[in-house]
């Protein structure tokens, strides 16, 4: 069975003969993944009206557990984005009735977002409503091919993730 990467390969092969474009075989269809996952997410958010930067965050307090809240630095650590944009993202939260703001018990000039019920319930919904959207996605996988990708995936993710946390303090949590 041929795709429509093979038949770029093909092509550059008999342009370029001169080039080794096997690394297309992989990193073409994960690119092309991706654009399939990047579009299927904003379906699913679309449907729960949630923005992709809401739902990182939201998802970000949902893992925390019981009270669902974090700090500004830990959702900062958790989203990768730059403190003045944290604060414009939590204030756009707050409006939105999906997080609220507590003074944090230990420092009281720092303060806590705890998901609302509200946030809770859009994320959660959101949060299934894509995991079974991504279980769609991968249903052509045999468990044990699932299993395989993950592994070789994350082979080739270690480094850059090493290299992302060596350059800067703050990595993002799955």
């Amino acid at each position: 069975m041929e795709d429509e990467v093979d038949r770029l390969v093909a092509a550059w092969r008999a342009e370029r003969p001169d080039l080794d474009v096997e690394p297309l075989h992989v990193l073409s269809r994960v690119s092309r993944l991706a654009r399939h996952l990047d579009r299927a997410r904003r379906a699913v958010f679309a449907a729960h009206d949630i923005e992709s930067w809401e739902f990182d965050v939201l998802t970000a307090l949902r893992r925390a557990g019981e009270p669902y809240q974090l700090s500004p630095g830990q959702l900062l650590r958790a989203t990768l984005v730059t403190s003045g944009t944290m604060t414009n993202r939590i204030d756009r939260l707050q409006a939105a009735g999906l997080v609220q703001r507590h003074p944090e018990p230990q420092d009281k000039r720092g303060v806590l977002v705890r998901l609302t019920a509200a946030g809770k319930t859009r994320v959660d919904a959101a949060f299934s409503d894509l995991l079974n959207r991504e279980h769609e996605l991968l249903s052509g996988l045999s468990a044990t091919e699932r299993d395989n990708l993950t592994v070789l995936l994350r082979s080739l993710l270690i480094p850059f993730d090493a290299d992302a946390s060596v350059r800067s303090p703050t990595t993002r949590s799955p």
